[in-house]
């Protein structure tokens, strides 16, 4: 699987865990809310800034998130 897929289940899956709506993760990490859907579809592919932010507002490290995908991509 492409890492920017990959990513984008990753973020998913923790941003459901987290009950939180793209517009509200969105509204916590500080960015727009169309961005957390690109990121997710994979579409676009995050910047290491917009992760550090997207982990913050999860309530997790960065490199949990990047450890989720490369769980991802390895299966």
């Amino acid at each position: 699987m492409d890492a920017g897929l990959a990513f984008g289940k990753a973020l998913r899956v923790r941003r459901k865990h987290a009950k939180l709506s793209q517009e509200q993760l969105a509204l916590e990490a500080g960015i727009q809310r169309n961005y957390v859907s690109l990121i997710e579809r994979g579409i676009n592919q995050p910047t290491i800034t917009i992760i550090f932010k997207l982990a913050d507002a999860l309530g997790c490290k960065p490199s949990a998130l990047i450890a989720d995908v490369e769980t991802i991509i390895r299966g």
